[in-house]
């Protein structure tokens, strides 16, 4: 009787042992992707600081086109209200999504204002302008990585969540599975927008 008193002990152990485990690799996991939003989050204030900085060498070219570097700075406002929501909970889908779509908003209102541009060869010509396309291509480009990163920890977290054993351990500890970062609901958007300086 000893022997099997022992036995469950040890088995209970086990299990307790591998529980926390399991845990702490799932909260491991969280917290790289509450990190890799962070990434997307300090390259989104890079981006949102350049918005302002473009508008305004554009401004003095294209006074008679206020509607257009208006509808930058709001979209570009609105995608700042969503981006500091989101940073306030990065692993809500709700804010995520509200994030996603002002973003949406503020690439659509950017694309207008190159195309604008198109039309002023000497504003296609200042270098201030080159610069802050420029830079802020490098950014687009961060954020792009920055996104992927993201996507490829929610994964990591959503199959570790996922999988049996785990799956017990994440559905009794509240573990859900977490929302990747679309860039693009449908067919149209996937098209990319001709901008050229």
């Amino acid at each position: 009787m000893a022997v099997v008193n022992g036995v469950i002990l040890v088995l209970l152990a086990l299990g307790v042992f591998w529980a926390v485990g399991a845990y702490n690799r799932l909260m491991r996991l969280k917290n790289q992707v509450a990190n890799a939003f962070g990434q997307i989050d300090v390259q989104l204030k890079r981006r949102y600081d350049l918005i302002p900085n473009l508008v305004e060498v554009a401004r003095s070219y294209l006074a008679h086109e206020a509607q257009t570097l208006e509808a930058v700075i709001a979209a570009r406002n609105q995608a700042r209200s969503a981006e500091q929501g989101a940073a306030a909970q990065p692993l809500n889908a709700g804010a995520l999504g509200a994030l996603a779509g002002a973003e949406q908003l503020l690439g659509g209102a950017l694309g207008r204002l190159f195309a604008v541009v198109e039309n002023y060869p000497d504003l296609k010509a200042d270098a201030r302008l080159r610069d802050l396309h420029e830079e802020l291509t490098h950014t687009e480009n961060r954020v792009g990585f920055a996104r992927q990163a993201y996507n490829d920890f929610v994964l990591e977290y959503n199959d570790a969540a996922l999988h049996f054993p785990t799956v017990v351990v994440a559905r009794l500890l509240g573990f859900t599975p977490l929302e990747m970062l679309a860039a693009t609901a449908s067919e149209a958007e996937r098209q990319a927008p001709k901008v050229q300086l």
